[in-house]
């Protein structure tokens, strides 16, 4: 969950400008750039416990000694609740996930780079503070009520709000754990394409990252606990979105779409106003109860739409976000996959070829049934596995294609290792880990936080 935008920017007067805001973000393809964003659980290594914010081994510690590093304190009502260095950013989710919002990098090497110097220096903090840190897509031991909170106005907010609108929203916030890549586009005809093969191939992504097997200790029944939560959260700002399909698919459809999503908040002078429920539409009329008069500005928009949570989110750049997270490989993996599938234009056509005759309702199957099955889930007269052989094939050639090479003169190919075996094998890293539970690890998840941890 991103860093608010300081109110400001122009006044919505007419819905043009709605418009005008995604256009302004097309870039030719020499400008498009990889923003990859991640999450981890934070623990206490005696108790395994996630950690609270306050205290010697608490996460307010634990972000006041990253900032040796350079990080610069980012504060909400004296609270430090972020850090940032250039274009990027350490957040906190809600139940204390530490998050790193990386910058727009030009190659999965530079990716892979930020994600390594991140990992180098938490984990020599961690260590001081004997506390841990683990890729999971899901708090594999703690009950909710167990995760303490982290002192954020906005959470708040969403914490009153969520139980209004689904049965599992606390749970997204408090014990979910993602990883996400940020991919430009280059006109709306190309938002369009990628936004399409973007949800109906994101089944596949679930599946070839699915790591979330545990609840509370035990096995969940699912491969992607994470992914089924997004089932029962909030309908009315996640899933497939089934009209993207649509012939009148475009920038303004989306705004349609964005105006429809019950607000959660405005945020004004460092404080967030409670609008949830209330109408963005009604804010461009003026007539917003928790602000009555007021217009929004453009900052109050780009705001909103990170309020949306389907798989795939369009802002001025698209967030790919159907992945759980994982170790580090994996975790420069996903912006590999997307940019072998998106930033080369054979492989684009290719990716759409393959999945343009998938129907709505194949679609929103493989939405429910990956979390279950992954890649053992049926489909026509095979399985996901099958698909998920040529989306990583597809992603390969566009990767070379891509030809951006490390100091040893490598692709990117390389990051795709992991998930060309486990598309070839089809057991995914959520079974390699139920395996284990049934195994070795005499049925506990406890050695998940060491023998898994960062």
């Amino acid at each position: 969950m991103s860093a608010p935008s300081q109110s400001g920017g122009a006044t919505i007067t007419d819905r043009r400008q709605l418009i005008e805001y995604f256009e302004n973000a097309c870039k030719p393809p020499s400008r498009w750039r990889l923003g990859t964003e991640h999450e981890k659980f934070v623990f206490d290594r005696d108790t395994l416990r996630a950690l609270p914010y306050e205290g010697e081994r608490g996460i307010h510690t634990f972000l006041e000694k990253l900032q040796r590093f350079g990080w610069q304190p980012m504060t909400e009502n004296g609270n430090l609740v972020a850090l940032e260095l250039g274009r990027c950013h350490i957040t906190l989710e809600p139940g204390g996930q530490l998050e790193l919002a990386g910058a727009p990098l030009d190659s999965v090497h530079e990716t892979c780079d930020e994600i390594h110097v991140h990992l180098k220096q938490v984990k020599e903090v961690a260590a001081e503070l004997n506390v841990g840190l683990l890729g999971l897509g899901f708090q594999p031991k703690w009950a909710r009520a167990d995760v303490p909170w982290m002192p954020k106005q906005r959470y708040d907010i969403m914490k009153a709000y969520m139980p209004k609108v689904g049965t599992l929203g606390l749970d997204m916030m408090l014990r979910t754990s993602t990883v996400q890549v940020n991919i430009d586009y280059g006109s709306e005809a190309d938002m369009i394409q990628k936004f399409r093969v973007g949800l109906a191939l994101q089944p596949v992504a679930t599946a070839l990252f699915a790591n979330s097997p545990f609840t509370e200790g035990k096995p969940n029944g699912f491969v992607s606990y994470r992914s089924q939560i997004w089932t029962d959260t909030d309908n009315d700002r996640s899933g497939m979105l089934d009209w993207v399909f649509d012939d009148d698919m475009g920038f303004e459809r989306y705004i349609e779409y964005a105006l429809d999503v019950p607000m959660y908040f405005v945020y004004r002078d460092g404080r967030y106003i409670d609008a949830s429920g209330q109408s963005f539409r009604d804010f461009m009329a003026g007539k917003l109860p928790a602000l009555p008069g007021e217009l929004p500005t453009l900052s109050d928009w780009d705001d909103h739409l990170t309020t949306l949570f389907p798989e795939v989110r369009l802002k001025r750049f698209m967030e790919m976000r159907g992945a759980d997270g994982g170790p580090w490989r994996r975790l420069c993996a996903l912006p590999a996959l997307w940019a072998g599938l998106c930033y080369d234009s054979e492989a684009l056509d290719a990716a759409w070829q393959l999945c343009r005759d998938f129907s709505a309702e194949e679609r929103n199957r493989l939405r429910r049934e990956a979390p279950i099955h992954g890649l053992k889930t049926p489909f026509r007269d095979g399985t996901l596995q099958d698909v998920a052989r040529e989306v990583v094939a597809i992603a390969q050639g566009g990767l070379e294609r891509r030809a951006r090479l490390d100091s040893q003169d490598r692709d990117e190919r390389m990051y795709l290792d992991q998930l060309a075996e486990i598309a070839e094998t089809g057991v995914t890293p959520a079974e390699t880990l139920l395996d284990l539970y049934a195994g070795r690890w005499n049925e506990s998840v406890d050695p998940v936080f060491t023998e898994f941890a960062y």
